[in-house]
């Protein structure tokens, strides 16, 4: 499937078929395929959580709006957004660093200058903490949409949950913020796809202020 195909046969399924498995192996493929994703300075400050049990995902349903999907679905993906993710001894930031170093891009005297580069652009404030972590596991999280299309898998991205309860339920720490939800299977071929949703034109899209 080429990106023309993936990007324009990209949708959000409402409908999933329960009784259609999706194996372990197909998932790690997508994980591992939408990692390709561009993060800053490669910090890659996102984590999945990835739900398959029933009775996890009916706890789920329950703090999500009670949307079918959640548990019709046969996975369901919680993305973490780490705050933290740009902290001076966060053990990515430091294996970052590393393989910077090993792959030639990078020497070990920059360690000081790299640090304090990400904790000026990313840590100086709350605000930036929350815009860098939600930014990248973004990108990341349009990745793994693109990357499940591509293997025949369907999605559908949820923001309909109450962040806070989904945090305590599933024992979530206090360094994530959790973007969204992210259901993910084959559709169920007994319902009928609605027509794909406008989207802007370039006119509507580029602006110019004076």
């Amino acid at each position: 499937m080429d990106f023309n195909d993936v990007i324009n046969q990209r949708r959000a399924i409402n409908h999933f078929d329960p009784n259609e498995p999706v194996s372990d192996e197909l998932i790690k493929q997508v994980v591992e395929l939408a990692a390709k994703a561009p993060s800053s300075f490669n910090l890659q400050p996102w984590s999945l959580m990835i739900l398959r049990d029933l009775e996890e995902k009916k706890r789920l349903r329950k703090l999500a709006w009670d949307q079918p999907k959640v548990t019709e679905a046969p996975v369901v993906f919680i993305f973490l957004a780490d705050r933290d993710g740009w902290k001076k001894g966060h053990p990515f930031v430091e294996k970052n660093f590393q393989e910077m170093v090993r792959a030639g891009s990078m020497v070990p005297e920059k360690y000081e200058w790299f640090t304090k580069v990400i904790a000026g652009l990313y840590g100086t404030d709350d605000e930036k903490s929350q815009a860098f972590a939600c930014k990248n596991t973004g990108f990341y999280a349009m990745a793994v949409m693109f990357a499940a299309k591509s293997l025949s898998l369907e999605t559908h991205p949820m923001d309909g949950f109450d962040h806070d309860a989904v945090r305590r339920e599933f024992h979530i720490p206090d360094n994530y913020w959790i973007p969204l939800l992210m259901a993910v299977g084959y559709m169920d071929r007994t319902k009928t796809l609605h027509p794909p949703n406008w989207r802007k034109t370039f006119d509507e899209i580029v602006v110019k202020f004076t």
